[in-house]
């Protein structure tokens, strides 16, 4: 199974908003290895917040490694693991945002990036799952407050 942008997403708590949900479409995604949707339909309460256009983006964007790494030999002799290499996997989220009257918008980018150390997938693959787990429930739980600091600096 591989990831995929769900089309209708439940957003998390935010000051100001009530209910807030995004309806997504595919799109296609700026590097070959990625998956990218873009917001096409807005639902619940969210006074002023618009919807994807070229000039005015709205996308969220999976990005997975060109080429996937494998856990090389362990030393013959040590039985030790030299260099490790780890497989990035990136989120990238755009939104489009007015910073002031008769201006054209201007692109915000929040950035994810997780770094999985190859044979850990097949390893150990309960504790990557509980890092996603976490990474999620964290997001979901502090969404208004994280929300509320990027608007007003405080933490």
């Amino acid at each position: 199974m591989s990831i995929t942008i769900p089309a209708s997403i439940t957003g998390g708590a935010q000051t100001g908003f009530t209910s807030p949900t995004y309806t997504t479409t595919v799109d296609v995604a700026p590097d070959v290895n990625g998956k990218q949707n873009a917001v096409t339909a807005l639902g619940g309460t969210q006074a002023g917040v618009r919807v994807h256009t070229p000039s005015d983006p709205f996308t969220i964007t999976f990005v997975r490694p060109k080429v996937l790494k494998a856990l090389p030999n362990a030393n013959p002799v040590t039985g030790r693991y030299s260099n490790v290499p780890m497989n990035q996997y990136d989120w990238l989220f755009r939104k489009g945002v007015n910073y002031a009257a008769n201006q054209a918008p201007m692109v915000s980018v929040a950035r994810l990036s997780v770094g999985i150390p190859a044979g850990a997938d097949s390893y150990d693959s309960p504790n990557v799952r509980a890092l996603c787990s976490a990474i999620v429930g964290t997001f979901n739980g502090t969404s208004a407050g994280w929300g509320d600091t990027l608007v007003t600096g405080i933490m």
